[in-house]
């Protein structure tokens, strides 16, 4: 069986194939990842918890820093939560 009887058409001569365009440029330096930060509605953890976007224009190994010194923020917010009140001057019930 031939082309002409089978009627399928013999391959045309392929064109090559367009360069691929050059991949984007990274962008120089960190870029923000874009997280929201939903307020808690406590004053001392949303401070802390906005100190995290300092990570966002820092190099990775810079990262580190910032999120100890928002563990520690947070983790002392905590502790002071589970602390016993300090009587105020008048207040001596014994």
């Amino acid at each position: 069986m031939t082309d002409a009887q089978s009627g399928s058409v013999p391959d045309a001569p392929r064109e090559p194939a367009a360069p691929e365009a050059p991949a984007a440029e990274p962008a120089a330096g960190p870029a923000p990842l874009g997280l929201v930060r939903t307020p808690t509605g406590h004053a001392a953890v949303d401070a802390h918890l906005e100190r995290l976007a300092d990570a966002d224009a820092l190099a990775a190994d810079g990262h580190v820093e910032v999120y100890e010194d928002v563990h520690r923020g947070l983790r002392e917010a905590l502790d002071a939560l589970d602390a016993t009140p300090v009587p105020g001057p008048y207040e001596n019930r014994s």
